[in-house]
């Protein structure tokens, strides 16, 4: 199987960030996928891929800290969470 050029998986995973199956990970994951995924490496982008398949209804409350996040993903959801509220309050 040939790699996915880079190009071509930035654009995958932004596209599949912005589409999600509610709006509310789509406004949170969206935002987020444009202002970072250029400047991740490899190994940031494997990670947050991995966390591109995981459902919604699980990533929301992860994000939201609801409820703990699985340790792989915790620093990231940590991150992007942060990310979203202060988008959020940049925004009141």
């Amino acid at each position: 199987m040939t790699a996915e050029p880079r190009e071509a998986r930035l654009k995958r995973m932004a596209m599949r960030s912005w589409r999600r199956g509610t709006k509310e990970m789509d406004l949170i994951l969206g935002p987020y996928a444009d202002a970072r995924l250029a400047g991740m490496s490899n190994e940031d982008l494997d990670l947050f891929d991995a966390l591109l398949a995981e459902a919604d209804q699980d990533l929301y409350p992860w994000v939201t800290g609801a409820q703990p996040a699985p340790a792989r993903f915790a620093a990231l959801l940590a991150e992007i969470g942060g990310f979203a509220r202060q988008r959020h309050s940049a925004r009141i």
